[in-house]
């Protein structure tokens, strides 16, 4: 292993804060990147043509690799990564219910078998992204691991009432939650270390992630999955009047700007122009994309706020 790869993995792993629950060092990590499956895998760029004009929550899409042991497995709407390695897979999100069987189709048709995924986890609890988890946790074996406010929601399959979408979105099926999470916590499965970060904009248990990964020849970046960045609310909610979800939203926004962020993939590809990045329109590494998204979410939320005062109340 060169001297440089080896600073360059104990140091994501060094910033990544501790790891939750476990009791062990994860294991010395190995000199080469996780090998990409035997048959040339779709290009993110494949991806974004199969996807044009079709955004729908469950329009299918085919997997595609996004950048070295980092793939697309999602609908053309709604996004779920699969980080794969030598010792088992993370997922993050589901998509909703109905989208379960399609990203077990995506994980089989990459080469990679659903059983070797070790963890799920998640962006936000809202239907459209973990109403597929219960299903994806019976078909794969995997453990689910959440912040606490998300953790109460997927156990309870209940909107929280603290959430400003309350009233306006409905439930899912309840799902085990097997490890409960905290700002700065890593989950190490071999050589993925990946890192939570709670960004509280969109949700109470907005979750938003990040990792190193690697290509075999040794061209590595930071990839931060950014959680939904907007402030959309049920009709009758004013955030004036919950002056505690104000602070909760700035915050999450100065986190999501922070994060280490060579490439950035959201929830919804739409919400920060995913497939025209893949499409080529756009570059695809961009080390100021994080602070971008969480810079215009900043001004829309102003925005909100300023039109809120205006406005006769309901």
């Amino acid at each position: 292993m060169t001297r440089i790869f080896r600073t360059m993995f104990l140091a994501a792993l060094l910033t990544a804060g501790p790891t939750a629950a476990d009791t062990t060092p994860p294991p010395a990590p190995t000199a080469a990147p996780t090998p990409a499956p035997a048959a040339a895998p779709p290009s993110s760029r494949q991806l974004a043509e199969a996807c044009a004009g079709h955004d729908g929550w469950s329009d299918p899409a085919p997997p595609a690799q996004i950048f070295g042991n980092t793939w697309y497995v999602g609908t053309c709407g709604i996004t779920a990564i699969l980080i794969t390695g030598d010792d088992g897979h993370v997922l993050i999100d589901g998509g909703p219910a109905e989208a379960a069987g399609l990203v077990l189709d995506n994980i089989r048709k990459l080469g990679f078998r659903p059983e070797d995924v070790r963890w799920i986890v998640s962006s936000h609890e809202h239907f459209d992204h973990v109403g597929a988890l219960a299903a994806l946790r019976r078909a794969t074996g995997a453990k689910v691991a959440a912040l606490v406010p998300a953790a109460a929601v997927l156990r309870s399959g209940q909107p929280d009432p603290a959430d400003p979408q309350y009233g306006s979105i409905h439930g899912f099926e309840p799902t085990v939650v097997d490890r409960v999470l905290a700002e700065g916590n890593s989950l190490v499965v071999g050589r993925i270390a990946i890192t939570v970060h709670a960004t509280p904009v969109h949700a109470p248990g907005s979750t938003s992630w990040t990792w190193q990964s690697c290509t075999p020849d040794f061209s590595c970046r930071m990839i931060a999955y950014a959680d939904s960045a907007s402030t959309i609310s049920a009709d009758a909610y004013r955030f004036s009047d919950h002056r505690d979800r104000i602070a909760q939203v700035r915050l999450g926004l100065v986190r999501i700007g922070a994060l280490p962020c060579d490439l950035l993939l959201t929830p919804h590809p739409a919400a920060s122009d995913m497939m025209d990045r893949f499409a080529g329109k756009a570059p695809l590494v961009n080390a100021s994309a994080c602070r971008d998204y969480a810079e215009a979410a900043r001004q829309r939320f102003a925005a909100r706020l300023d039109l809120e005062a205006t406005e006769p109340r309901p």
